[in-house]
């Protein structure tokens, strides 16, 4: 066990456990399965073996490929791979397992302790044919990185996420198959670096920066618009920025719709209301902000309630924002302030026979409740009496409404000051 531990285990080892015909003895349909050639030193399993296209080994204590011929015979079908959390340490071993899979479009090497390893000369064409590549936490270099992109003309989809890295190293070409790189948690802090994604990596889509110490966008207007010309998506929640002119800088992103960013120092003194307007009337151009689409009317209602949470600012205080956006709607005047909480406490009058008392009511109450508050003004108990009430507005257009419901609340009666409770003695 020691020693097995010690030297790690093969991607071979690992499918003849997993999928041997005792732990997975049926097949998936008429033909499923790989059948697997007889070899000199022996199979590691006999008949067939049901694989799935879709390959999962994670967590299996993997360190190198071994036999090439039956990884070959294994996993010929195979279009995805995910070895995260893995023990590779050798690119080269990861490079003997994609020569001999000639479909795989999407690799994960997650969690794999790859530091300081690299490919030896000609073995990087192994990963041509990937698409998908998701290297977070391996520390993987960003010369490293360059190399694996260099080699993969078709990448689309480049996951560098938890490699703690603080700066980009600059490639001395570009690669524009990429459309989308998620490098989020690591140490970026200054656009600069930022900006050398947009140079190494032109045909981004989506740009997902969260969790990042990313402090400012300094950019200027022509040249952002040069660095990101495709790029429609882009997430920085929770970085570092602190200053409208960094939003309003994304405006200049031509093809910009959709931005994610939450948990900003910017927007930490204002309430979610004030954040979600002040946002979308920042950017015009954005459709979907924080996951949540910017419909026409929630648009004019938020640059109309930029306009009046601005118009008192000193005048060079006031953000260019604030003057296109004048004269599209004019000066506003201030919102009237309408209390819309209803009302808890009303003063109604209670007729009986032929007396007539103010009453104070709670509307919180029941009409049981009130019925019990007026046995002192009728002297009778709550179950000789019949309670109407009687709006003062419409007077007696309508005829009284009785209370019959003990359990039913008075503010659903919508009573208001100066109505009026009619009490009526029950016959025998």
């Amino acid at each position: 066990m020691e020693t097995e531990e010690t030297e790690g285990r093969t991607l071979v080892q690992v499918i003849s456990e997993k999928y041997s015909p005792e732990n997975f003895p049926y097949c998936r349909g008429p033909g499923a399965g790989v059948v697997i050639r007889s070899s000199p030193q022996g199979s590691p399993v006999k008949d067939r073996l049901n694989l799935p296209s879709i390959l999962v080994l994670d967590g299996c204590g993997i360190t190198e490929a071994g036999d090439e011929e039956e990884v070959a015979t294994f996993c010929a079908h195979v279009v995805e791979l995910d070895l995260s959390h893995n023990h590779f340490k050798d690119w080269g071993e990861i490079s003997k397992i994609l020569s001999n899979i000639p479909n795989l479009d999407f690799l994960n090497l997650s969690m794999n302790p790859l530091r300081g390893s690299s490919l030896e000369p000609g073995t990087a064409e192994a990963f041509s044919g990937i698409r998908r590549l998701v290297l977070n936490n391996t520390y993987v270099t960003w010369d490293m990185v360059h190399t694996l992109t260099r080699e993969t003309p078709e990448l689309e989809e480049l996951f560098l996420c938890l490699n703690e890295y603080e700066s980009v190293s600059v490639s001395s070409i570009s690669y524009p198959s990429l459309r989308l790189l998620h490098i989020t948690d690591n140490q970026l802090q200054e656009w600069v670096e930022v900006r050398k994604l947009g140079l190494i990596y032109p045909g981004l889509v989506s740009l997902i920066l969260a969790n990042n110490s990313l402090s400012s966008i300094h950019e200027p207007e022509d040249s952002l618009h040069r660095l990101f010309p495709n790029l429609r998506s882009i997430n920085l929640h929770n970085s570092g920025l602190s200053r409208w002119e960094d939003i309003e800088k994304l405006n200049f992103l031509p093809k910009l719709q959709e931005v994610r960013v939450m948990g900003i120092p910017l927007l930490q003194p204002y309430t979610d209301q004030e954040r979600r307007c002040l946002m979308v009337a920042q950017l015009p151009n954005v459709t979907v902000l924080n996951g949540s689409v910017v419909t026409d009317g929630e648009r004019e209602d938020a640059e109309r309630f930029f306009i009046r949470y601005h118009q008192d600012c000193p005048e060079d205080e006031l953000p260019q924002r604030y003057h296109t956006l004048v004269a599209r709607y004019g000066r506003l005047a201030p919102l009237a302030e309408v209390d819309l909480r209803p009302l808890c406490n009303v003063q109604v009058e209670v007729h009986f026979r032929d007396q007539t008392e103010p009453l104070a009511l709670r509307l919180d109450q029941t009409v049981g409740d009130l019925k019990k508050q007026l046995r002192a003004v009728v002297q009778l108990p709550p179950n000789k009496i019949r309670v109407y009430y009687i709006d003062r507005q419409l007077g007696y257009a309508l005829e009284p409404q009785e209370m019959k419901y003990g359990a039913r609340a008075l503010h659903s009666y919508s009573i208001r000051d100066g109505d009026e409770i009619l009490v009526v003695p029950k016959t025998q």
